[in-house]
């Protein structure tokens, strides 16, 4: 399979409705090679939403969204028993969680109770209901969004723990001056919804997903990797630095980047593309740090504080 031929085509699908998220699809692309689960957030209007089922939409599987509100229940997430009065027993209906692809929109709006029912589902590949349990199928892959300027406004923040379970945090920001000219363009001349076609089948994945393993580091970058991940451990503005699961996302993220470079090894500089998705919102900043810095600025000083090792090492 041509790689970088597919990631073309998946850009293009892409495009068609969604103007200017090259590098997100990219980072997305990582994360669907890694089973790993991807945290959007932006303020409203930006696209977060239509990016998210875009993106399901190029992908061949199972697509489920919840839209979280306080009400929503965890039941309504893992699913139910219930009793069937013609068969008289109780039969099991799992919920939208068992699916390929799950949106998780306004992830923060949920209570606490009930965004903690999915981290069985995102760290385990599976969900539990009434004692029985259920395999999630491969792939499987939460795109969570959540609007960071309503942080006081009847949402409830993510805990660390479950901040962790997520591969990469993208926050999309304000489109370019021409991106936003082309949405202006297509919105008064567009005929209607335009729908894009599937990419990357499930074949595909579990090809590249083999390819992904053959991807090597060598001691320098890893070096590289660990001084950068320790080093959060002991940074002075950080009170709560990077766990082993951020150590071994970032691992996974630099080869998932290196593979979509059409690569099958790691540089150094695939760490430092990858670090800002993968570092900044599992790093917990220190009280008096947090009111002048934010942690992505926090990150983007660590990486310009550590010199790249020089291409004759690696």
């Amino acid at each position: 399979m041509n790689l970088i031929y597919k990631l073309e085509q998946l850009k293009e699908e892409i495009g068609k409705v969604v103007v200017g998220r090259n590098k997100e699809v990219d980072m997305m692309v990582v994360s669907l090679l890694n089973d790993g689960h991807i945290l959007m957030e932006s303020v409203p209007g930006t696209g977060k939403t239509l990016l998210a089922k875009t993106f399901a939409s190029s992908i061949s599987g199972k697509f489920s969204r919840i839209q979280f509100t306080p009400d929503v229940l965890p039941s309504d997430i893992t699913g139910i028993q219930f009793f069937n009065p013609k068969l008289q027993e109780f039969e099991l209906k799992p919920g939208p969680v068992v699916t390929n692809l799950l949106l998780a929109d306004e992830i923060n709006r949920a209570t606490p109770r009930t965004q903690s029912s999915l981290l069985e589902a995102m760290e385990e590949h599976q969900v539990t209901i009434d004692g029985h349990t259920i395999p999630l199928k491969t792939p499987f892959l939460v795109i969570a969004t959540q609007n960071p300027v309503e942080s006081q406004q009847g949402t409830f923040q993510l805990p660390i723990a479950q901040l962790d379970r997520f591969f990469i945090k993208l926050s999309l920001g304000y489109p370019e001056i021409d991106e936003e000219r082309e949405m202006i363009k297509k919105h008064r001349f567009g005929t209607g919804t335009i729908e894009n076609k599937a990419v990357f089948n499930e074949d595909d994945i579990l090809y590249l997903k083999q390819e992904l393993k053959n991807v090597t580091l060598s001691e320098v970058v890893q070096e590289y990797l660990l001084r950068l991940t320790r080093e959060t451990r002991n940074h002075a503005s950080i009170e709560l630095g990077i766990s082993p699961r951020g150590t071994l996302a970032l691992v996974k993220a630099a080869q998932g980047f290196a593979l979509i470079k059409g690569r099958n090894y790691v540089l150094p500089n695939d760490v430092k593309e990858m670090a800002p998705f993968v570092l900044a919102h599992r790093i917990y900043l220190s009280a008096e740090a947090s009111l002048t810095k934010t942690p992505e600025k926090v990150v983007e000083d660590l990486l310009e504080s550590i010199a790249l090792p020089v291409e004759a090492e690696v």
